[in-house]
């Protein structure tokens, strides 16, 4: 009888007898075993912890008592961003504007209609609305212009009709202006022309509201200037009148980065004082390129519905069609 001398746990033998090959042993001691087998469980109970969580989040989420709630909510959430999305839209301008410049003091702030401290509402048919028209607002927003154009602006007075409506209509009907025409007020009542020389308020005010219409797509088609009448008033004021319109003119070139910017100068119809004619002929002696001459005799505070506005567009389709 023949001893096998391996031991048993080395010999495994089929269910015939039949020898296999040894398997190796777990060296493994048991502590560590305990301890692996000990982790293996908790990783299987922290899967497992999970995949019950998302269940009940799941479950939680689909239940039919929040479904529509929670349906309301996103549509809520994509109207309330289509809402905030139409401002921005509606604040866009058009990129290919005509911009003219209104400055000086009343008689282009507008006081047609204005009797004490009240505006009658009346609108002449040549200053009526225009989709094609805008207008720079106070806040520096393009809106829809309007009479009174420099509401907001010439804002310690009553303002009412002026030449800026009536000449940005018959610039569109002579079709020789881009689709849209920008009016940027910019008059205050009462100024003198001391406070519009650089360095002021107003003058400070005036290129910066120029500058934001260029910024949002507009071009310079020219700068109406309709000032004086404080100026009447003293002789310092009217001897210096001329000088001073020539620095004026050539400052805003300078600032505005525009070497031949055309100006068109309303020449005065009355003024407060007694140096009237001094003033006048300051206005018209000014011989710079492109700074026009428009003579507003005849018209004063009604100058909106009289010939001043069709003067001015005369005066400008003559200097923008000229080579410059």
């Amino acid at each position: 009888m023949l001893h096998c001398h391996l031991p048993a746990s080395l010999l495994l033998v089929s269910s015939k007898n039949e020898k296999t090959k040894p398997r190796k042993k777990d060296t493994t001691c048991s502590v560590c075993l305990q301890k692996r087998r000990g982790e293996e469980r908790r990783a299987e109970g922290e899967d497992d912890g999970r995949k019950e969580k998302k269940i009940k989040i799941f479950k939680f989420l689909c239940h039919p008592q929040r479904l529509v709630p929670m349906r309301q909510l996103l549509l809520h959430l994509l109207a309330s961003a289509a809402v905030l999305l139409l401002p921005v839209a509606a604040d866009l301008p058009p990129s290919n504007k005509l911009v003219f410049i209104l400055a000086g003091q009343s008689n282009m702030a507008g006081r047609g209609g204005v009797l004490g401290n009240h505006w009658d509402g009346i609108v002449p048919p040549d200053c009526a609305p225009n989709p094609s028209i805008l207008r720079l607002s106070p806040q520096l927003r393009w809106e829809l212009a309007h009479e009174p154009l420099h509401d907001g602006i010439d804002s310690n007075r009553t303002c009412g009709v002026g030449p800026g409506m009536a000449f940005a209509n018959a610039v569109l009907r002579s079709g020789r202006a881009a689709p849209v025409v920008g009016l940027v007020p910019c008059a205050v009542g009462g100024t003198r022309m001391a406070q519009w020389v650089k360095g002021s308020e107003l003058y400070a005010d005036l290129v910066r509201r120029a500058r934001v219409a260029v910024e949002t797509g507009g071009r310079i088609g020219a700068v109406l200037w309709y000032q004086g009448e404080s100026d009447t008033v003293r002789w310092a004021d009217a001897t210096e009148y001329g000088r001073r319109m020539v620095m004026l003119v050539r400052d805003l070139r300078s600032d505005l980065a525009m070497p031949h910017l055309l100006l068109l100068q309303v020449g005065l119809a009355s003024g407060l004082g007694q140096y009237t004619e001094i003033v006048r002929e300051a206005q018209e002696g000014v011989k710079l390129r492109n700074v026009r001459f428009v003579d507003a005799r005849g018209c004063h505070y009604k100058m909106a519905i009289c010939t001043l506005a069709p003067k001015l567009k005369s005066s400008w389709d003559i200097c923008w069609l000229k080579p410059i």
